[in-house]
């Protein structure tokens, strides 16, 4: 089985062709994300290509699926881009298990990077976007107390087409990401777990995000979370305008958050190397 690897702001993602054959199996996509045994990433994307459409679909390094993954929409245009599959200097689309997502390549640097640019789709803001049942199905979650270990917690909640729960801080603290990502992740009321980032505005269209991922843990960037640390902070009323940098470990992403809360991310993506995994399938 032929594969590719590639990252958005060193967050990598494996791609593999499944076009004619099943998914992967969850066994395959933890042995291809072992970073001892494997190849090593964050997850897997399964490429099904049929004569007009182009599906995607995202695998946690745990084997577990996700619905959507803005960097991993990027890395997949990237690798579509450079595979020829799509138009060089037009939109294209790419279809998920639950919607269809809008991206098109803004520029090519010479050292291999794309700039692409995707349509996340809106921000939507009550609980049963989230699967949040600590509240009422039509209630807003902002700035509500969480009980974890430790203490409660503010948390706003926020569905980017996967679920999102963002603490605003004071200061980004490393070891306050490992102690509350994982107990704010796996808390019984999010009835999908949830991703989890800590985030603190730094100036009006400036925001900065540590960010802990469901079924992956800590990343070092993450397209829908800074979309949704965007989105939460122009919902709280903490920032203001309608386009947002998003500074995280592995580097800055551009947001654009409109009136009807539709929300566009810009950011860069690169392949960075090919291989053929020689272990089962699955």
């Amino acid at each position: 089985m032929k594969f590719w690897k590639g990252h958005a702001l060193g967050n990598d993602y494996i791609v593999v062709d499944r076009t004619g054959a099943a998914p992967p199996e969850p066994s395959l996509v933890r042995a291809l994300c072992d970073r001892h045994r494997g190849v090593g990433g964050d997850g897997v994307l399964a490429a099904d290509r049929g004569p007009d459409t182009v599906a995607l679909r995202i695998f946690n390094p745990d084997g577990s699926e996700a619905e959507k993954s803005g960097n991993g929409l990027r890395i997949f245009g990237a690798w579509l881009d450079g595979q020829g599959h799509v138009p060089s200097d037009a939109p294209f689309h790419v279809t998920l298990p639950a919607e269809r997502v809008e991206m098109r390549v803004e520029s090519r640097s010479p050292d291999g990077a794309l700039m692409l640019r995707v349509d996340m789709g809106r921000a939507r803001f009550l609980a049963g976007d989230i699967r949040f049942t600590d509240a009422a199905p039509d209630e807003e979650v902002q700035a509500r107390p969480l009980d974890v270990e430790g203490g409660p917690v503010a948390i706003h909640l926020v569905s980017m087409g996967n679920p999102h729960c963002v603490v605003f801080v004071d200061d980004l603290d490393p070891d306050q990401l490992h102690r509350l990502g994982p107990a704010i992740q796996a808390h019984p009321a999010f009835e999908r777990g949830v991703n989890v980032q800590l985030a603190r505005p730094t100036a009006p269209d400036v925001l900065e995000a540590l960010i802990w991922e469901r079924g992956a843990g800590e990343t070092l960037a993450s397209g829908s979370s800074a979309c949704a640390v965007a989105a939460t902070a122009r919902r709280a009323g903490l920032v203001s305008g309608d386009r947002f940098q998003v500074r995280m470990a592995g580097g800055a992403v551009t947001v654009e958050i409109d009136d009807e809360w539709g929300v566009h991310l810009t950011g860069e993506a690169r392949m960075v190397f090919r291989g053929e995994w020689v272990g089962a399938e699955g």
